[in-house]
Parts: structure tokens; C-alpha cells; sequence
């Protein structure tokens, strides 16, 4: 059934997808009306799927990287319609609704008969890692999607350009919040997050596992976290600095992402 429910939602987040290809060419106005709704209950959907597969696994075995996705997928949905009920722009959807998509088309392609390696952790341990950590890269995504978001107005503005979907985007000063936000919002989760792992992984590996590349890459991307925030919070680094900054960020995580998926 997890299964079922997370592909109703991609057809759904089809509409989403939908909405970021026209809103490049301007055409989101009517789009809206019909895309928050339908993008709206394919979340609800989605948010039944992860509760079925989290009460079906109960994590007693280890969730496949599908999975990982789809919970990815699900949390970028819910910081989406956070920022909309708080700023009432839809405009970090043309890059969250693609992602969400790519993310969720990936995870419907497991098999539920297929459980992985069974893990010696308890269960309580592995889900308040996954939980957090995910919510954590949740919000530093949403914060490089602003800062990309950022990047562009700005250049429209100096350009004085006309392009009818750019010169629509929020102010950049609104932008610039949406992407502080979520990086404060997300900080304590990411630290939680690594703290509960660094137990997980010290119980499989012993005292020796920050030898690790995996967990090296992890404590990497937090100290580029870190900085991020002290930067914006302390030295006052706000606008294009900030952007880039947040870009280096992302891809740090990318990169410990990508490593500690692969087997």
C-alpha cells in the first residue's frame, strides 16, 4: 500500500511540474489556482505513504535509499507550503516541484519484497537520525533554491530585464529571509541529526569510526553549515555573498549525501 499512495502523489506532483515548465514562460497565473490544490493533496498522499511505510518496516530492517528519497521528497513538499502560507509566493516551486518529482518518481521504482540488511541498532535511534537529518537537508535545499532564486532576480533587476516569470519573483529582500530562515530553521536538526548518527555509527565501527570518509565528509559539510550561519548571522553577510555561500553549503551536503547512499 505505501507503494500505491506514493504513486498517486506522482501523479499528482505531475501538476507541480507542470506549473514550473509554464511559469518560465509566464504562464503560472491560471496554473496556480489549479496546482496548489492538486500539489497540495498529492502531500497528503505522500505523507500516508511514509506513515505506512514507516509502520510497516518500523525500521526493525534498514530503509532502502528509495525510501530515503521519498521521505526527502515529502519534507521539500511540507517546507514548500510552509513558506507559501508564511510569504504567499509559489515561486520556489519551479525548483522544488521538479526535484520533488525526480525524487519521488526514483523512490516508486523499489520493491516492497525486498527488505535490506537487518541493523543491531535500536529502532529509536535510526529513526530520530533519519528524521532529522532529512529535515535538515530539507531546509538547506530550500535555502540554495532561494539563493539561486536570489541570484537571478538580482541580474534581472540590473539588467532591467522583462522576462515576465523573473520580474514576478518576490523582492529580493523577501528571498533573502526565506533563505535565512530555513537555514536556522534546519541548523539544530542537522546538528541533532549528526549527533545521533556519530552514536550509531561509534556502536557499528568503534572508536575509530571518524576515520570514516562517510562520517569525515558529514562533519565537512556541518562546518560549511556552520559557517554559512555564522556569516549571516554575526559578520551580517546578506544578499549575493550570502548566495554563494549557501551554494558552496549544498554542495557539501551533495557530496556527503551521495557518499553515504552508496553501499
Amino acid at each position: 500500500m505505501p507503494l500505491f499512495w506514493l504513486r498517486i502523489a506522482l501523479a499528482l506532483y505531475g501538476f507541480g511540474l507542470l506549473y514550473a515548465v509554464m511559469a518560465i514562460w509566464g504562464e503560472r497565473e491560471r496554473l496556480t489556482r489549479i496546482m496548489l490544490p492538486t500539489v497540495g493533496l498529492g502531500t497528503v498522499f505522500h505523507f500516508v505513504s511514509v506513515i505506512e511505510s514507516v509502520r510497516l518496516t518500523d525500521f526493525d530492517t534498514s530503509w532502502s535509499i528509495h525510501q530515503f528519497e521519498s521521505l526527502l521528497a515529502f519534507l521539500l513538499m511540507a517546507f514548500f507550503f510552509a513558506i507559501y502560507a508564511r510569504y504567499r509566493t509559489a515561486s520556489p516551486g519551479i525548483a522544488i516541484f521538479p526535484l520533488a518529482f525526480v525524487l519521488t518518481l526514483s523512490a516508486q521504482s523499489y520493491s516492497e519484497n525486498s527488505p535490506t540488511n537487518p541493523t543491531p541498532f535500536h529502532p529509536v535511534w535510526i529513526y530520530v537520525h533519519v528524521a532529522l537529518v532529512l529535515v535538515g537537508y530539507s531546509a538547506l535545499i530550500v535555502s540554495f533554491v532561494a539563493s539561486i532564486l536570489y541570484l537571478i532576480q538580482e541580474r534581472s533587476l540590473k539588467a532591467k530585464g522583462v522576462a515576465r516569470f523573473w520580474s514576478r519573483l518576490p523582492a529580493l529582500a523577501t528571498i533573502d529571509e526565506i533563505g535565512y530562515r530555513c537555514l536556522i530553521f534546519g541548523f539544530p536538526f542537522m546538528t541533532f541529526g549528526l549527533i545521533a548518527g556519530s552514536i550509531l555509527a561509534e556502536a557499528k565501527f568503534g572508536a575509530g569510526y571518524f576515520k570514516d570518509p562517510k562520517i569525515l565528509l558529514s562533519i565537512l559539510m556541518w562546518v560549511v553549515y556552520t559557517i554559512l550561519l555564522y556569516t549571516r548571522w554575526s559578520a551580517g553577510w546578506r544578499g549575493r555573498r550570502a548566495a554563494y555561500l549557501a551554494t558552496c553549503a549544498f554542495a557539501a551536503a551533495a557530496v556527503a549525501w551521495v557518499a553515504n547512499i552508496r553501499p
